[in-house]
């Protein structure tokens, strides 16, 4: 049994329309433990540590101005295998292609407003998590 950490964030669309409690309690259903969360206005600065490997990709702009352009919900769940378990169930990044069933396939509209993000490996669990908590914020 490995107990990851890893970090979640609904984004401003995922906000807005009211998905938050239904995000929330899938992840609860499913067996993880959210040990962290915070509802805040990320800074630009925040957005660009979190997405800093994609700095040099056309899109970079567009998505640090849509993580801050409302509140979002950031997270670390833990569980038996988390990182693997929420990107099975977020889907795929393009909503429009997540299998039903998925958080992105029920409820993104699109590429970019696709409700949630969570880590893609343990290590970028890891730093993604250290820019927005500090480990004595976190419940165990």
């Amino acid at each position: 049994m490995v107990i990851q950490r890893t970090f979640v964030m609904i984004k401003p669309d995922g906000y807005s329309r009211g998905l938050v409690g239904e995000i929330i309690s899938r992840i609860e259903r499913k067996g993880l433990r959210i040990i962290g969360m915070k509802l805040i206005k990320m800074s630009r600065e925040q957005a660009e540590k979190l997405y800093s490997v994609h700095r040099d990709k056309p899109f970079f702009k567009d998505l640090v101005s849509f993580v801050t352009s409302g509140p979002v919900v950031v997270m670390v769940v833990e569980g038996e295998s988390a990182v693997e378990v929420m990107r099975i169930m977020i889907g795929s990044t393009d909503g429009r292609k997540a299998p039903p069933g998925t958080i992105r396939g029920d409820y993104a509209l699109s590429i970019q407003e696709n409700v949630i993000h969570a880590s893609d490996s343990p290590e970028t669990a890891s730093y993604e998590i250290s820019v927005f908590f500090r480990e004595e914020e976190l419940v165990s």
